[in-house]
């Protein structure tokens, strides 16, 4: 079956089954690899990505789901070879240990501070509460996200230029 699905901002025709699960459509049919697979059951958040703007567990929605919709990954937050200002803030404040639940929890605080630019605390905690890391970085996470609250509003992305890691980069490293 023909599917056409707009990921990152691109068109895409796949010949896949409507019932595969997003994860699958994204890592293996067109190699964005930044989504991870955690439980495959949608309670880890590892396999967060946006449709339509809010956040969607990857493995358990099906690729029909998103035709006619508009999906985001965590490779489609970089804009012009500039990463979002959570993947700098991240990389700053050295929130992954192991990294595997990291493209996920970005995600879901991407969604928070597109809907509330100025979170209080509490926001940012019930925000990340769906979203679990192994490791236990939560009080790195909620740093980060402050500290982008703090420095700038999430439309002006822009970074102190010893913050601003190429896109590539760490597109290479995940």
């Amino acid at each position: 079956m023909a599917l056409s699905l707009t990921v990152n901002g691109e068109l895409h025709s796949l010949d896949i089954e409507g019932d595969t699960p997003l994860l699958w459509v994204l890592r293996d049919e067109l190699g964005l690899k930044g989504t991870k697979f955690g439980c495959g059951a949608g309670l880890c958040g590892a396999c967060t990505v946006h449709l339509n703007g809010q956040p969607v567990r990857s493995c358990s929605t099906w690729a029909e789901a998103a035709v006619g919709g508009e999906v985001t990954t965590i490779e489609g937050l970089a804009e012009d070879g500039k990463l979002h200002a959570l993947q700098n803030a991240w990389i700053a404040e050295g929130v992954p240990q192991c990294g595997y639940c990291q493209s996920g929890q970005i995600m879901s605080a991407a969604h928070l501070l597109a809907t509330n630019p100025a979170p209080a605390r509490d926001d940012v905690v019930a925000a990340m509460t769906g979203n679990l890391c192994r490791c236990g970085t939560y009080s790195r996470i909620i740093a980060a996200v402050e500290s982008v609250v703090e420095s700038s509003s999430v439309e002006n992305s822009s970074v102190d230029s010893s913050l601003a890691y190429d896109a590539a980069v760490v597109r290479e490293i995940s």
